[in-house]
């Protein structure tokens, strides 16, 4: 997939699409430390892209449950040799994985294609207003806190309730910015402030998120709430996260974050076709 079909897609989401994570980070849950060089993250986006990747998703900081902030200029020093090596070799679409809009700025300037911001446009007021200046689409995430402190014994009188209106705000205030409707997507943040139960029914009962009528986003990928249930480390968390995906996307969920591009992908063409959708 490269821009211009993404673009085609926003306006009238069909088929799921895959984005693949490439973390350029020392400490990330799952595969922090494994891409130190722009050239072993190209190379690794390289192979997502083969596998069936549509969208390649850098992230220069952890944001795992008590990860630290970085500086910015660490960020960019992780991020944008990574982006500009993947585009020497690539048209893909390439979305930055922050929160920070000078990383952001930075990002797209190199040759990112969208934005993908844990924070819900919250964290740095700059970002609704880049966003809406670049023209390009923005993941629109919940989060109950920040990183640092959001699995710090989060609750919710109505779960889905809270995150639908925390949605409703953001969206007006991305509105407001001047963003499109057409370049917004939600992501209901599983596992970021939420509490073991809260994921299985975020899941559960995403349509009443896709009532709002924009495309979804979830992220499951080998995330605690399945290691939690499986009792079983991050290394042998795929299965788990594959009838993760199923539901989610039988759910409504039209793209979905993940690291096991190919068994993904196969496991969508599946769920698709009980669907009707292929």
């Amino acid at each position: 997939m490269n821009n211009k079909q993404l673009q085609t897609w926003l306006i009238k989401p069909s088929n799921t699409l895959i984005m693949g994570i490439l973390n350029v980070t020392p400490d990330s849950f799952s595969d922090g430390g494994k891409f130190d060089t722009p050239e072993q993250a190209a190379s690794h986006a390289t192979k997502m892209i083969e596998d069936g990747a549509d969208i390649i998703d850098i992230g220069g900081e952890s944001t795992r449950p008590g990860a630290e902030p970085v500086s910015i200029d660490e960020e960019l020093a992780r991020t944008i040799p990574v982006i500009e090596a993947i585009r020497q070799q690539s048209d893909c679409v390439i979305s930055i994985d922050t929160y920070k809009s000078k990383v952001a700025e930075s990002a797209l300037d190199a040759g990112a294609n969208m934005v993908n911001d844990i924070s819900g446009l919250t964290f740095d007021e700059g970002m609704a207003s880049l966003v809406a200046e670049k023209e390009t689409p923005v993941v629109i995430m919940h989060i109950k806190g920040t990183p640092l402190d959001m699995q710090k014994e989060p609750h919710y009188e109505d779960l889905m309730e809270e995150i639908k209106d925390y949605f409703t705000a953001k969206i007006a205030k991305a509105k407001e910015a001047g963003i499109p409707n057409t370049n917004i997507i939600l992501d209901p943040g599983i596992g970021f402030g939420k509490r073991l139960e809260d994921n299985f029914e975020l899941i559960r009962e995403l349509k009443q998120i896709c009532a709002m009528e924009y495309p979804i986003l979830i992220g499951p990928s080998r995330k605690s709430f399945i290691g939690t249930v499986l009792n079983l480390p991050i290394t042998e968390r795929l299965e788990g996260t594959l009838a993760s995906i199923t539901a989610g996307v039988m759910n409504g969920a039209r793209i979905v974050r993940v690291h096991d591009i190919m068994a993904v992908r196969r496991t969508i063409a599946i769920t698709e076709k009980i669907m009707g959708m292929n």
